[in-house]
């Protein structure tokens, strides 16, 4: 296609409802912000952003039908720190995630909360490695499945640390079971557990970002116990490789000015998302990077999944 034609085409695009992709179920991490943004996005764009929930295989399913999908912005995909690792965790994907995408932009990264049942003699990061390293294998650890952020978080802390949890792995929700003692610690999406934090009946330790939340200003962050630990869900949109540069512009100058707006940004921070801007180009670059971090936990752990 030409340039010519390219500008042409984005001058008039939406053209007809997009379709935003998400591959997880309603009511998680990366579903809530997606409906954050569609009203926004629909109403700059003079046309509905429609997000559809296509839950099953990790977001596999999902992700194929956007690469699949004809490269004219109609169909994007919310994309998630999922896709970076699951090109190690899967060795049969009918896609590379990297080179049959395109980055558009990037919105925001959710952070985990390191917590525990009350019960748990440990109030403190230091208090639980002591813990840990004298009971060895005998704390159990939720996760969301194998090959999850919230697994590879707790076995991130476990390569840092050297103690030994016994993963636990939920196709549902792990919460009834923290909240009942049954497992001991889990690595959550702050929006999946904050309200039970804020309750007292779960207790946080400490936050998996770089820096303190302003959801939980009170809460230490991991790396503050153990030098250089991060890690956090990550949410931006992707399109089909191919999609016109022009279109990809146009959508990430869109999303970009909804991350400026304070309603926006009230409604992150409700969640304990923190808006995260980056250009095309620099959420691809991001995203290489992010894939070859949780590749190298991936193998060393020798995580397959199920």
């Amino acid at each position: 296609m030409s340039a010519v034609s390219q500008i042409a085409w984005s001058d008039t695009y939406p053209t007809r409802p997009v379709h935003l992709i998400v591959g997880f179920p309603a009511g998680g991490v990366t579903d809530i912000l997606a409906r954050l943004l569609s009203p926004w996005l629909s109403e700059r764009f003079g046309q509905q952003f429609i997000v559809e929930d296509q839950p099953g295989a990790g977001t596999n399913l999902a992700t194929e039908r956007v690469v699949r999908a004809f490269p004219d912005g109609h169909t994007l995909l919310m994309a998630t720190s999922t896709n970076a690792i699951n090109a190690t965790l899967y060795d049969n994907l009918n896609f590379n995630f990297i080179r049959d995408t395109a980055p558009v932009a990037s919105i925001a990264r959710t952070p985990l909360i390191m917590e525990v049942n009350p019960s748990f003699p440990a109030k403190t990061i230091p208090d639980f490695i002591s813990y840990a390293k004298a009971n060895p294998g005998k704390i159990n650890m939720a996760t969301a499945g194998i090959g999850s952020s919230v697994h590879l978080a707790g076995t991130l802390f476990m390569t840092m640390t050297g103690v030994q949890l016994v993963p636990v792995h939920y196709r549902n929700s792990y919460v009834p079971d923290m909240l009942g003692g049954q497992v001991q610690v889990v690595f959550s999406p702050v929006p999946t557990t904050i309200e039970q934090v804020r309750a007292g009946k779960l207790r946080a330790l400490a936050v998996t970002s770089a820096t303190r939340l302003q959801a939980l200003p009170d809460i230490p962050t991991i790396g503050e116990f153990v030098s250089g630990y991060e890690a956090s869900v990550w949410n931006g949109v992707v399109a089909p490789k191919n999609t016109p540069a022009a279109i990809i512009d146009k959508v990430y100058k869109g999303i970009d000015a909804s991350l400026a707006d304070n309603k926006i940004l009230a409604r992150f921070a409700e969640v304990g998302s923190v808006p995260k801007s980056m250009t095309p180009a620099d959420f691809g670059k991001f995203i290489a990077e992010d894939t070859e971090k949780w590749g190298t936990v991936i193998r060393a752990a020798n995580i397959k999944p199920e």
